[in-house]
């Protein structure tokens, strides 16, 4: 018989040279880990949803919130380290050029969380803050 942890799982170890989260053909260290480190900021924004979606899977808060725009971003974030993001897929994307100031990404994210499996489907709006690309809301 076997016994089930009530503890909740450990993000999986992403290091510098793991394969990127993001589903990118390109190493952590090389793609959205840049971005978290402050190294490179997204050029588009689908790799601002990437390495946002990165920055849930190695539990990063800072950096959600950083790449949050100012006027709908949270005063904090408490990431639930039980959920433990699986892949990737995004579904289309608007805009987001260097001729555009907004533009969007429809995923879907999908995780595990207390052995089910589940996902999270979403039509994001992206605008530039500052010159950068910023997470703006969801569209309902």
């Amino acid at each position: 018989m076997s016994r089930r942890s009530s503890r909740s799982p450990k993000p999986p170890v992403v290091t510098a040279g793991s394969p990127c989260p993001c589903g990118l053909d390109a190493t952590y260290g090389d793609c959205c880990g840049a971005f978290h480190a402050g190294r490179a900021t997204a050029p588009t924004p689908e790799r601002l949803m990437r390495s946002r979606y990165s920055a849930f899977v190695v539990l990063d808060p800072h950096y959600l919130l950083r790449t949050w725009h100012s006027t709908t971003r949270p005063a904090d974030l408490d990431l639930d380290p039980g959920i433990r993001w699986t892949g990737l897929d995004i579904l289309a994307t608007t805009g987001g050029s260097t001729f555009h100031n907004d533009g969007t990404v429809e995923f879907r994210a999908h995780y595990e969380t207390h052995g089910e499996t589940g996902s999270q489907h979403e039509l994001s709006r992206f605008v530039r803050e500052d010159g950068h690309w910023v997470y703006l809301d969801a569209v309902e």
